[in-house]
């Protein structure tokens, strides 16, 4: 696959990411000589009709042509392709699926912005999500009356009515006292699930957005710990459900106790009171109807709003929205597009630096117009196919329900499940995508696989392909879990024979490197090879470029050209070097599981 050619959306082969409407935008392709490309025409589309327009030769070297394309912004969102000639392949289009001999829609077209991006601060952003209330306490707090009250040491109920009630104290001090081991892992943006009074320990069930939960410091404590972040340069996220709140909010009381009442507006009653929509059927998560004027200006619209009166220098950089992509939507209403560009407006007048980020666990391409959330959580398009590609091959059981089976897939499943899921949406929308391998809500890394070596190169991948990077509180001590709940465990901070060493200190080593690395942090991606057993692919940026071959077993080898790569690949993060051998070959390990990076001299 090197030597096919290749566009991406990065800054390689894109000469604005930000451009405004009118400018002139010119776009780079790789086209390997190998290739037998003989010739390449740019195929836009403005105002719902396509153009064909020559490319020029922008540079060439003995290994590759670069040719230049160049288009006029003319409306907020420019798609374009490639059509591609020559031997042996003839017509072809390149999108951002590849390579197709057929005609292809304009759903997975390359695609120019012109919305606001992202803070610049995002490309460089790695999370470290915490799940308060055991993370760490600074004091001891009397249990309150929904709770069953907990000592550090004590074991998670991973099932049951039992696990929303559990609880171990932890507070916001607590996590404001170990900021100096998040940083030490290359993480710079704290993310905090919901923080408000809840009637559970996970706290979705909001039960008021004025105030910070007073079991983990109150208002006070977050700006402590917000004060502290920023002195450090840190970045503070928060967790907010727009979906729904607690059957303990003020809000819903209110509509509870008077039908007249303008909150009765902000719930959808079939009958009040008895009977009202909510999440999955729990009558404690009423859910929002956000055609209403009242909920819309008290949660997300304007200054005085919930979104915005969190953020700011002694508060939040951003938010992450939870089950986002059921905000808005109930039967023939669909609102949410509207709710997600009303969000990001707010945050753009009370802080243009802040990030707007939405839990999403399936395709969310139609809600990534890039007017919207800036990204979402990349469970389908990395996390998934990352697990079904080290996971160890088993029965399968396909059951009615929410969740869809995972099967042990091949490296080559996983490599068309990312591409697809990417062409599917801007590139802008993958670059701040939030990747993930483990969550407070799924089975902890280190017992799904089992394996530690699989798990390394899952932390390989995470820090080192496109989107930002989160890593869940305890992932990077080896920590285990069956489930999400299980996996929730309190941090054995006064018990370090319970931490991997080996696995803290990879962790360190592999986002060190993408820290020290801009092209692991805002490069392309280009697919070098893709086998069963082992995949390796290019980023690369402006500054510079990092080759990455991960392999979750043995496999058959794989030899690069130096020509193309240099001669001598310099090891990242503890990988050994590799050096061409006398007729030109770079020879990659052919072992595994191993996660190996080098950066071509």
């Amino acid at each position: 696959m090197w030597d096919t050619p290749h566009h991406d959306g990065s800054a390689t082969y894109v000469s604005d990411l930000t451009p405004d409407l009118g400018d002139e935008v010119s776009v780079f392709l790789r086209v390997p000589r190998a290739s037998g490309v003989t010739q390449a025409l740019l195929r836009s589309s403005i105002d719902g009709e396509q153009v064909l327009v020559e490319t020029t030769v922008d540079r060439e070297t003995d290994q590759e042509i670069w040719l230049r394309g160049d288009l006029v912004v003319e409306n907020p969102v420019v798609s374009y392709r490639w059509l591609l000639d020559g031997v042996p392949h003839g017509y072809q289009w390149l999108n951002q699926a590849g390579a197709f001999q057929r005609d292809v829609t304009d759903a997975e077209d390359f695609r120019i912005s012109t919305y606001a991006p992202p803070p610049a601060w995002a490309a460089d952003a790695v999370l470290y999500q915490v799940f308060p209330d055991r993370f760490d306490k600074s004091v001891d707090r009397p249990a309150p009356d929904w709770a069953v009250p907990q000592a550090w040491d004590d074991p998670v109920v991973g099932s049951g009515p039992e696990t929303p009630l559990q609880y171990y104290g932890g507070d916001l001090d607590g996590v404001r006292a170990h900021l100096d081991h998040i940083a030490s892992l290359g993480a710079n943006t704290v993310y905090l699930t919901p923080f408000f009074p809840a009637r559970s320990n996970h706290r979705y069930d909001a039960s008021t957005f004025d105030r910070v939960d007073p079991l983990l410091g109150g208002d006070s404590a977050l700006a402590r710990l917000a004060d502290d972040v920023h002195r450090r340069g840190m970045r503070l996220m928060g967790d907010l459900t727009t979906n729904h709140c607690g059957d303990a909010h003020d809000w819903f009381q209110r509509a509870l106790a008077d039908a007249t009442s303008p909150e009765a507006g902000y719930f959808v009653f079939t009958r009040h009171p008895d009977d009202y929509v909510c999440w999955f059927g729990y009558r404690s998560l009423p859910k929002f109807d956000h055609r209403d004027a009242g909920l819309r200006a008290a949660l997300y619209e304007g200054p005085t709003s919930t979104v915005a009166r969190w953020l700011g220098p002694s508060g939040l950089d951003g938010w992450r929205i939870d089950v986002a992509n059921m905000t808005g939507r109930l039967g023939a209403t669909d609102l949410n597009h509207e709710v997600a560009t009303a969000i990001r407006a707010t945050m753009a007048a009370a802080d243009p630096d802040s990030l707007l980020l939405a839990e999403h666990s399936h395709d969310a391409s139609h809600d990534l117009a890039g007017d919207g959330w800036h990204g979402v959580m990349n469970y389908a398009g990395f996390a998934r196919p990352l697990w079904q590609w080290l996971k160890p091959p088993e029965e399968i059981r396909f059951e009615p329900g929410p969740f869809t089976p995972l099967p042990s897939f091949p490296g080559t499943a996983m490599v068309d499940t990312m591409r697809a899921f990417s062409a599917a949406q801007p590139w802008r929308a993958t670059a701040h995508a939030l990747n993930l391998v483990g969550s407070h809500d799924v089975p902890r890394i280190a017992t799904f696989l089992g394996d530690d070596a699989l798990v390394t190169v899952a932390f390989g991948l995470l820090a080192s392909m496109p989107g930002i990077p989160m890593l869940w509180a305890g992932d990077e001590i080896g920590q285990k879990g069956t489930n999400g709940e299980d996996g929730r465990r309190p941090f054995p901070w006064h018990d370090t024979s319970q931490w991997d060493d080996r696995r803290l200190a990879t962790t360190r080593a592999l986002f060190g490197a993408r820290a020290d690395h801009a092209a692991l942090r805002h490069g392309g991606l280009r697919w070098v090879n893709v086998a069963a057993g082992a995949v390796t692919f290019l980023r690369e940026a402006p500054e510079g470029r990092v080759l990455v071959h991960a392999a979750r077993s043995a496999h058959d080898v794989v030899r690069l050209p130096a020509a193309a790569f240099g001669r001598e690949l310099v090891g990242i993060a503890g990988t050994e070097d590799v050096r061409a051998d006398a007729d030109g070959t770079l020879t990659l390990p052919d072992d595994g599981p191993r996660f190996s990076m080098w950066q071509p001299a």
